[in-house]
């Protein structure tokens, strides 16, 4: 008498989770990255109900703390160093907005002497940087 055997199967790996595990990855380091503006600075920009601008595809942010200490790319500049930067983008001042990101409590008349220096290098678009005010 002959049984029938059932044809054996060759054993598979589902991927499917592996799949899922992947995309959460992707998507959470995809939304973390976008969170970091200003590393190691601690800045709070003020409040304001007015409208935001187009960002100009050349632009270079100045961070200022509240104790008047002025950072670029995570690095702490003094005035001097900030003239010399302005300098060194001065060819390029028609097309470049300068972005300042001042703390609430920084000192009024040190903001205005970053814009003076600003325009002074031949920088026209200057843009404070300010957080949309809650309703």
């Amino acid at each position: 008498m002959s049984f029938l055997r059932k044809p054996s199967e060759e054993p598979r790996i589902d991927l499917t989770p592996m799949v899922d595990v992947v995309f959460l990855l992707l998507i959470f380091f995809m939304i973390s990255t976008t969170f970091v503006e200003s590393p190691g600075i601690s800045i709070k920009l003020p409040e304001a109900s007015s409208q935001t601008i187009e960002r100009e595809p050349k632009e270079f942010k100045i961070y200022l703390s509240r104790e008047g200490d002025i950072y670029y790319l995570d690095r702490k500049i003094s005035i001097t160093d900030y003239k010399k930067l302005l300098a060194e983008h001065q060819s390029n001042a028609d097309n470049t907005t300068i972005l300042l990101l001042a703390d609430q409590d920084s000192r009024h008349g040190k903001v205005v002497t970053l814009m003076d220096l600003a325009r002074d290098a031949g920088f026209v678009k200057l843009a404070i940087a300010t957080e949309q005010r809650k309703k």
